[in-house]
């Protein structure tokens, strides 16, 4: 593999180091006045520190009255918030890492109870089928007002000594809806043609190149197509590819420096943040496309994971540089082990979703295999203080790896007790169901750690505290994970035809061309599902709850479920009995007994944790247990367990 990863490229007359990009994503770390707060800093420093080109920041609003994504979103309306951004400027130089400000307008896709409860703008009136919220159409004096925003926004930025400014003309933003025929309905000079629908971007184009001068960068980022096909709408009613060729090259003709090509817009949120059903790559034929019509550089977002794969798309003329967000979210040295190339381990974002989970909810950003993400300050201070100490951790799952990788960057000697014959725990039956392998990138990272580190990894050995306490150790850290729950007050559970979906996906338990009822209709349940139908087996899943997968983040729901189109789902639906011939269930709001015929049973009706285990070691000093052994969570809950535990530990 070459490394022109690591060679430098130009964005107008400005240098940057290397050809990666840490893409914009939301953080929600800022002052509540908008301005730029310590925690930002260290965000942003820590990716530039892990050897990032290029540092695309989060969404910044360029109206804090009527464009604020959440409460904590930056802004750049205000001088008062320049020397903000010159404390960032100055903790990024020791790293020669370029940033810009992403100027951006949420229109028609912000919260109103963010903006004063007012209407949102938008080029015409029509309400986003994802957030809701109350629109209207901008007038000819609204939208001169905005671009004059997004202009004295750029001119900040340039005071405040940011190397360039990307306008945000992607995901359905403002700019976006301006661009987009879907959501531009408009018959003045800013609707209709091609040329007028580009007349808002073009116009903050012009009007940043002439306040911020011919050498100030100026990128813009795109949606060079919206997939409205995902939702069952035409994909010809939106943005394609061909459409956004022609933009790009007007786009370019206005003085645009560089185009940063990714996809998709709220109601097609899928294409823009994908989850776990989306391969690495799949949309590169975009910023590929738009290569073709351009002269300025472009910049590939498109799932991009593996360092020898962005490589390839450097290779092969795909793109100029190669973008991620959660790459360096989950890894913030990506970039530094990519140029290096001396193998070691790279911590892949797994496309679970849970920092959009977060950010959406209101809680903020969490990284599932980085628990340090959005917590540099509080976080990223490891003591090396282990001086040796023996530490034993019972458990080679989430917490249990999690724990051990980082007591051993501490320096203690730490020992690490698995019963089963390999390391990741409940990981590997997680990665079974179609398009869940990505989890196996996490499990071979942690494998890859504990060899790196030096951890005295004992496989197929089920601790006892006679073992533990062989090493006398100094702390004891039990990570036993959970069992399957299954309620033995249902007559029938017990039956032959009755397993678990761990029994299923673990292998013990092979079921196919048969009739297979799946009771629980949470993630593992609807995971199982896909998975047993893969296998030709007729399946329909049943779950007492209203709802599927109660809990879970849209998105992944969403994944699924396109996948499960042919499987059969009934909430609402009590299990009463287990028999021979298949289940009784009780359908709740019809007051009335179902039989469903069956050949098979398999559960999914959550986890106990296995506190029992956790018990015999509580002799020990400075024992402590973690993860779904206290309490049954996901891989974010349990790594960010183990983590605590062994970064807390004095």
């Amino acid at each position: 593999m070459g490394n022109i990863l690591g060679s430098p490229c130009k964005i107008g007359t400005l240098e940057i180091k290397n050809r990666i990009v840490f893409e914009s994503i939301g953080n929600a770390l800022s002052e509540l006045d908008g301005t730029v707060s310590q925690a930002d800093i260290a965000f942003y420093a820590e990716r530039a520190k892990g050897g990032v080109g290029l540092i695309m920041s989060e969404a910044i609003s360029v109206d804090s009255v009527t464009g604020r994504a959440n409460p904590r979103n930056l802004c750049i309306d205000d001088d008062a918030q320049i020397p903000g951004y010159q404390k960032l400027m100055e903790a990024l130089r020791p790293y020669q890492c370029a940033f810009f400000v992403e100027l951006y307008h949420p229109g028609r896709q912000g919260m109103s109870m963010f903006n004063g409860n007012r209407k949102m703008p938008a080029p015409s009136a029509i309400e986003c089928q994802c957030v809701h919220e109350p629109v209207y159409e901008m007038s000819l004096e609204d939208i001169a007002y905005e671009i004059q925003k997004y202009v004295d926004g750029a001119v900040r930025c340039q005071k405040a000594g940011v190397d360039g400014v990307m306008i945000h003309g992607a995901h359905g933003y403002l700019v976006n809806q301006f661009l987009s025929p879907h959501t531009n309905h408009r018959t003045d000079a800013y609707g209709g043609s091609v040329e007028n629908r580009a007349r808002f971007a073009l116009d903050i184009i012009r009007g940043i190149r002439e306040a911020c001068g011919p050498d100030y960068p100026i990128a813009i980022r795109i949606s060079a197509c919206e997939y409205l096909d995902y939702i069952g709408l035409p994909r010809e009613e939106g943005i394609t590819l061909e459409l956004s060729k022609e933009y790009c090259k007007l786009f370019e003709a206005a003085g645009v420096d560089l185009i940063d090509v990714s996809a998709g817009i709220y109601e097609t949120m899928n294409t823009a943040w994908e989850p776990a059903g989306f391969d690495q790559g799949w949309k590169a034929e975009l910023a590929a496309g738009i290569r073709q019509v351009v002269q300025v550089p472009v910049v590939c977002t498109a799932l991009i994971r593996d360092p020898a794969y962005a490589e390839e798309l450097l290779e092969t003329g795909v793109c100029d540089f190669v973008g991620s967000a959660r790459a360096h979210l989950a890894d913030p040295e990506w970039a530094r082990k990519a140029i290096e190339g001396k193998g070691e381990p790279v911590r892949k974002c797994i496309s679970c979703l849970n920092c959009m989970k977060g950010l959406m909810g209101g809680t903020g950003i969490h990284c599932a295999v980085n628990a340090q993400a959005c917590n540099e300050v509080e976080r990223c201070d490891l003591r090396r203080d282990g001086a040796g100490r023996k530490v034993a951790v019972i458990g080679g799952g989430a917490a249990g790896l999690e724990a051990a990788r980082v007591l051993a960057l501490r320096d203690f000697q730490v020992t690490l007790f698995e019963q089963r014959a390999e390391l990741g725990g409940d990981m590997i039956y997680a990665a079974e169901p179609p398009k869940k392998d990505k989890i196996l990138w996490y499990v071979q990272y942690q494998r890859d750690e504990m060899a790196r580190l030096g951890v005295d990894v004992r496989l197929n050995t089920k601790a006892t505290p006679e073992d533990v306490a062989a090493l006398e150790p100094y702390a004891v850290l039990v990570a036993a994970g959970a069992e399957p729950l299954v309620p033995q007050s249902i007559p029938g559970i017990q039956g032959a035809q009755v397993c678990t979906a761990i029994d299923v996906l673990a292998g013990r338990r092979t079921l196919s061309g048969q009739q297979v009822v799946v009771i629980g209709a949470g993630m593992t349940g609807l995971e199982t599902a896909e998975y047993l139908s893969s296998q030709g087996n007729q399946v329909s899943v049943y779950d007492l709850l209203p709802e599927v997968a109660a809990g879970e983040h849209f998105q992944n729901i969403i994944d699924v479920e396109k996948r499960l189109e042919h499987v059969p789902q009934h909430t609402g639906h009590r299990l009463v009995e287990i028999t021979g011939e298949g289940c009784l269930f009780e359908d709740t709001a019809a007051g009335k007994e179902v039989k469903v015929p069956c050949d098979a049973v398999v559960l999914a009706m959550g986890m106990r944790p296995n506190q029992g285990i956790a018990d015999q070691f509580r002799a020990f000093p400075n024992c402590q247990a973690i993860g779904t052994c206290v309490a049954y969570g996901n891989i974010a809950c349990a790594v960010e367990s183990g983590f605590l535990a062994a970064y807390q530990l004095d």
